[in-house]
């Protein structure tokens, strides 16, 4: 969290906000939280991340499976649903988002 705190220069509480309402999403695997670094553009949580973690969450994933999906290569996509993103085609994301629930 620490390092939230600086990558997005808020307080520790409003970083817990952020998770807590899904605008960034992270995972505990390496036994401490971490939030992938390419969630974060310009030093705020990229703002077409939500609503894609809303559907996913709502298909039943949970913040591994999320993240596994935003960064893995997809065949329909041409590349992963978070460069997709970036790119700024969240309507094609999450309309493939939704045929997995």
């Amino acid at each position: 969290m620490p390092d939230l705190v600086e990558a997005l220069d808020v307080p520790l509480g409003r970083v817990r906000r952020l998770i807590d309402e899904h605008y960034l999403i992270g995972s505990r695997r390496s036994g401490v939280f971490a939030v992938p670094s390419i969630f974060i553009v310009d030093g705020h949580p990229l703002s077409s991340l939500r609503g894609t973690v809303i559907v996913l969450q709502d298909a039943a994933f949970t913040d591994d499976e999320v993240i596994d999906w935003l960064l893995e290569a997809d065949d329909t996509l041409g590349r992963s649903p978070i460069d997709a993103l970036l790119a700024g085609h969240k309507s094609e994301v999450r309309r493939l988002a939704r045929t997995l629930a």
